[in-house]
């Protein structure tokens, strides 16, 4: 994955606005793993059999949050805000920085087409070294 960043020439510039852009309108899956149904879970202060009743679905063998079925939104967003922000799943966490969004600079302006912290004026400078530890492959 290296050397498929040589365009990045050093870092991007990133800063999440709180738009909640990335959380609607795009169907998808947000893969959990246990460790994270059980932060998500303790943090909303439910049980892990609630929390996964009520927010999530099984897709073959794994567990992704639900979305809506008519706006994908992730049913953890509330007025365009994540409700756990503190305890978001990895891959909330690391987007924008997945691999098919840093893949090609063609592909991080497209990503940066729906969401304005890419390349906001007031967006901090995201080192190389930052984005490769961040790089997250859809599941």
């Amino acid at each position: 994955m290296v050397e498929k960043l040589a365009w990045v020439k050093g870092g991007l510039f990133f800063s999440c606005t709180g738009c909640g852009k990335c959380c609607t309108g795009f169907p998808g899956y947000v893969w959990l793993e246990a460790d994270e149904i059980e932060k998500l879970a303790s943090y909303l202060q439910m049980d892990k059999e609630s929390f996964l009743k009520k927010y999530t679905r099984t897709v073959g063998d794994r567990i992704s949050l639900k979305e809506h079925p008519s706006t994908f939104a992730c049913p953890l967003l509330k007025d365009k805000v994540c409700t756990v922000h503190e305890a978001k799943p990895k891959q909330c966490r690391t987007f924008p920085f997945w691999k098919e969004n840093v893949a090609s600079e063609k592909a991080w302006l497209e990503t940066a087409s729906f969401c304005e912290g890419i390349n906001h004026k007031e967006a901090a400078f995201v080192p190389l070294t930052e984005i490769q530890k961040n790089v997250k492959e859809k599941g």
